[in-house]
C-alpha cells in the first residue's frame, strides 16, 4: 500500500541535478555567464503498473499538483536567475506503459510549471521511454518564447540510480539559464524574442 503525500501521487524520491558549464567543447571560455542547466525528478508510484487502464483522465488532471510543486521547485533552485530553455521527460518502470508517463506530462502539468517561471509562450520539448533503475534519459531543451531560437537547442542527460522501480515513473523537467556557449548556427536570437 503506498500512502499519497502529494494530491493523488506517492512520491518516493525527489532528485535534484545542477551542471554550470564554463568552457565549451573545444575548452573556449563562455562566452558571458556559464550555462547552468538544472533538472527536477521525482519518482512516484504508477497506480496503473501492471494493467491497462483506459481512461488516463485522472492522472491528467492530477498532475496539476504536480506541476505546482516542481514549479516550486525550479524556483528554488533557480534562485535569482532566469530560465530561458526548458525540456521535460518521463522514465517508465517495466510494469507500466509509456502512455502512463506521458499522461502526467501535459499542458496541465507543465502550466503551473511555466507561471513559476514567469510565463513562457512555447510548447515544451518532450522526451521518454520505459527503463529500470539507472535508466539515463537525454531531456531536449528549446527556448521557452520562441521554438526556433536556434542558440537554445541543446540536451541535459540524467539518470536516477535507484529508479524507476517497476511500478513507479521518474518525471523529470529539465531547464537552462541560456544558450549554449558560443552557438553561431544564425536564426532569432533570445533578445529578439524578448522583444517580441
Amino acid at each position: 500500500m503506498h500512502t499519497n503525500n502529494l494530491g493523488e501521487f506517492h512520491i518516493r524520491k525527489w532528485y535534484l541535478q545542477i551542471e554550470d558549464t564554463l568552457a565549451n567543447e573545444t575548452g573556449e571560455l563562455a562566452d558571458g555567464e556559464p550555462v547552468r542547466k538544472i533538472v527536477i525528478a521525482a519518482a512516484l508510484h504508477n497506480p496503473y503498473a501492471g494493467r491497462f487502464v483506459e481512461d488516463l483522465g485522472g492522472s491528467i488532471r492530477a498532475s496539476e499538483a504536480l506541476g505546482r510543486e516542481f514549479g516550486r521547485r525550479i524556483r528554488e533552485a533557480v534562485g535569482t536567475a532566469q530560465v530561458e530553455s526548458y525540456g521535460k521527460a518521463c522514465l517508465v518502470g517495466a510494469a507500466g506503459e509509456y502512455e502512463h508517463g506521458n499522461a502526467l506530462l501535459t499542458t496541465v502539468f507543465a502550466d503551473p510549471v511555466r507561471s513559476a517561471i514567469g510565463g513562457a509562450k512555447s510548447w515544451i520539448p518532450s522526451t521518454g521511454k520505459r527503463g529500470a533503475p539507472g535508466a539515463s534519459i537525454d531531456i531536449p531543451l528549446a527556448h521557452k518564447d520562441e521554438l526556433y531560437v536556434r542558440s537554445h537547442y541543446d540536451t541535459i542527460s540524467a539518470m536516477f540510480a535507484d529508479a524507476p522501480n517497476a511500478d513507479e515513473i521518474v518525471i523529470a523537467f529539465a531547464c537552462a539559464t541560456r544558450g549554449r556557449l558560443h552557438a553561431r548556427l544564425g536564426g532569432p536570437t533570445a533578445e529578439e524574442s524578448r522583444a517580441a
